[in-house]
């Protein structure tokens, strides 16, 4: 917990949006711009900027089971998506054009305004109840291209950045597979909370971010599911990262998300953190429910990461409640930090069909690797006087 004010703790639940800097990333990070030089140098100072950054290179590789040449750092996820989101690429050398961009129906703005196909070729596949894509959807969407003569480029998150559900990115990928296509994945949420592998999800590109992980704002990653796959280069430039992504390497941190990177890796293989997340979340959960009559918790019918909570309040404004909780220093948020600001039901929910009166009561609470029981405890104990202060109320049975 961080300070909160005239001395009182701070529960931070908006772990999604953005996690606290961890302690390994902060260290690695002062150690970088203390000792400086350019990683593109070749005197001592330039050397050991390098080292820096490929050893931060092997770290970030491994938390997603790939090899360091496969990783090009960018200022974060939302440029990973945006170079790699581009009719022209080549996976495993193999240069073909994509002709359209399949989305399912809860991605992130980062793909579905990030992207660079042209005007009319983005396509939104359906999801289920609980947010995960329909896979008969995508593979009567893939046929019918194919026999049109288009290859298609899918977008398809690992975990979903609101509910935490996790969409089938395996079976995905053997579908799009088959006819000739390209899969990439949004992999922002699940980095860090539970383990994952290149060669097992089978993606041809993978997304990351630094910041939601415990490591800096402004540094991320594309991995590419082979070391010989190319993008269109948003920057060129003085040709770092392979040419792949121009301009001189930010390399303190570069240093700070190899370090978050380790850190969280360890965490969750040695440490049992997935376990202690998930059994933070549960007990908030039941906690939450058996206290506030009527709330909902979405998409706790599928598998979810083991860190996040959308909870739902009949009647209630999520707005509201946000505010309300803040003011009892509870950090949460009314689903995506990066839509703050917008008026309207999450488009999350609405390609899930939850009912507008829900949906504009939901708030979701994300955990870390700074989150404690005290932290849960504030923030059911602040949730169970809110909700009935700023109109919520019971939701009758079906």
């Amino acid at each position: 917990m961080s300070a909160g004010g005239a001395g009182t703790a701070r529960a931070y639940l908006d772990h999604n949006a953005s996690s606290p800097l961890r302690p390994e990333a902060r260290a690695a990070i002062i150690e970088a711009l203390d000792a400086g030089g350019n990683a593109s140098s070749v005197h001592g100072p330039g050397r050991a900027a390098r080292a820096r950054v490929e050893r931060a290179r092997g770290e970030v590789a491994a938390l997603a089971g790939a090899l360091g040449r496969q990783v090009t750092f960018t200022s974060g996820a939302t440029e990973a998506l945006a170079a790699v989101l581009h009719p022209h690429v080549e996976v495993a050398g193999r240069p073909k054009p994509c002709d359209v961009l399949l989305v399912s129906g809860v991605e992130h703005p980062a793909v579905t305004r990030g992207h660079r196909f042209p005007s009319g070729a983005l396509e939104t596949i359906a999801v289920d109840r609980d947010g995960r894509i329909d896979l008969g959807a995508l593979d009567a969407a893939l046929l019918r291209h194919a026999a049109a003569g288009r290859r298609a480029m899918v977008a398809l998150m690992a975990a979903n950045n609101e509910t935490g559900v996790l969409q089938p990115v395996t079976e995905a990928a053997r579908l799009v597979h088959t006819h000739d296509g390209v899969l990439v994945c949004d992999a922002v949420q699940v980095a860090g909370r539970m383990p994952f592998h290149m060669g097992t999800l089978a993606v041809d590109f993978l997304a990351l971010s630094a910041h939601k992980l415990g490591g800096p704002q402004g540094i991320g990653a594309l991995i590419a599911g082979h070391a010989d796959s190319r993008i269109t280069p948003l920057m060129t430039g003085g040709g770092q990262e392979r040419g792949q992504r121009g301009g001189t390497e930010a390399v303190g941190l570069i240093a700070g998300f190899g370090a978050a990177a380790s850190a969280a890796r360890a965490g969750y293989e040695t440490g049992g953190e997935r376990e202690r997340l998930a059994g933070l979340r549960d007990r908030m959960e039941a906690e939450i429910c058996a206290r506030v009559p009527g709330a909902v918790v979405i998409g706790s019918g599928s598998p979810r990461i083991p860190n996040t909570s959308l909870v739902a309040f009949s009647g209630a404004r999520a707005e509201t409640l946000v505010i309300a909780l803040d003011l009892a220093y509870v950090s949460v948020s009314a689903g995506s930090a990066c839509a703050s600001g917008k008026v309207g039901a999450s488009h999350v929910l609405t390609a899930m069909g939850v009912d507008g009166d829900l949906a504009s009561g939901t708030v979701r609470l994300s955990l870390g690797w700074s989150s404690t029981e005290e932290d849960v405890a504030r923030a059911v104990d602040a949730l169970a006087k809110a909700v009935p202060q700023t109109g919520g109320r019971p939701v009758r049975a079906a």
